[in-house]
């Protein structure tokens, strides 16, 4: 299953099986994915491609400056036939959405996303709703730098298991991509390799692979040092201790190993990390990945 899932993704996401792999990884460790690049890298057919080989039902929403919390949940809708009002609920209640360009809405439409990436309902008119076991949240984001964004508030980054980045394509590998696209397009020809319940099958799997009680104690002490950091403004919350682990155990599963190794965790460190370690010095675009090198570097690895 997750060969062919791999296949899939990346017969549409050229040359980037490391992304590929990332994503897929999070997917297994019931995680939420932020993919952050500038427009046509492949960022919205990477999340379509992967509800597509999932099996999975789709939602998409563009966010937008006008774009209403209600959009997004749902809500009550009167009714004038009968006088009454009815809860109609709206495109989060799906497996895998997509909330492209996630930055481009209101800070306030943004945090409507908040209950529903944790706790996996959604408060409607007093009442809660329970989302699909498989959701997932796919959200992608324009860099800070560009005009008509909002910077997503700290406590929604750090609902996010991992960020990604897809990244220009090198020329040989844009050159596939361009013959690809001639007669027709790639996307639309990813079928189903899996179901929903393989894969949620698959995620108790990941939550079963042992990590010994050293490495446990590592990820605390990668977490507490950017706690300890002059350097940093906000620090990793333990969120991010939680998710080092579920990704640590999902890369040493789709590896075929039942326990994790320290390649694992420092495998996905940057991915679970850089986006919640917020430096004093905001100004350089490398500040917080160069604090997390230093601290990779300086926490002692178990033996």
């Amino acid at each position: 299953m997750i060969k062919s899932l791999m296949n899939a993704l990346n017969g549409v996401l050229l040359g980037k099986q490391d992304t590929v792999e990332l994503l897929i990884m999070a997917l297994l460790a019931d995680g939420h994915v932020l993919v952050e690049d500038v427009p046509g890298t492949g960022k919205t057919t990477l999340s379509k491609a992967l509800a597509a080989a999932c099996g999975a039902d789709f939602s998409r929403i563009q966010f937008t400056p006008d774009l209403l919390p209600a959009d997004v949940t749902g809500g009550a809708v009167f009714k004038a036939n009968t006088g009454d009002f009815e809860i109609k609920k709206g495109p989060v209640f799906t497996e895998i959405l997509l909330a492209d360009e996630i930055n481009r809405a209101s800070p306030r439409t943004q945090s409507s996303l908040l209950e529903a990436m944790e706790e996996r309902q959604v408060s409607l008119e007093g009442e809660r709703h329970k989302l699909p076991d498989l959701f997932m949240v796919l959200a992608t984001e324009n860099p800070v730098e560009f005009h008509g964004v909002f910077p997503l508030p700290e406590a929604q980054m750090d609902r996010f298991m991992i960020r990604i980045s897809v990244g220009y394509p090198t020329a040989e590998t844009e050159l596939d991509i361009l013959r690809s696209h001639r007669v027709g397009r790639p996307i639309d020809k990813v079928t189903a390799v899996t179901t929903p319940d393989e894969i949620l099958a698959a995620r108790k799997k990941v939550a079963a692979v042992h990590i010994e009680e050293s490495l446990e104690r590592y990820i605390v002490a990668l977490v507490q040092a950017t706690r300890n950091d002059g350097g940093v403004r906000l620090a990793a919350s333990p969120r991010a201790g939680i998710n080092l682990v579920r990704m640590a155990q999902a890369c040493a599963f789709i590896q075929g190993r039942d326990f994790v190794n320290p390649d694992d965790i420092q495998r996905v460190f940057f991915p679970v990390m850089e986006h919640r370690v917020f430096p004093k010095d905001s100004a350089s675009p490398d500040a917080s990945r160069n604090i997390l090198k230093n601290i990779l570097k300086n926490v002692s690895i178990p033996r």
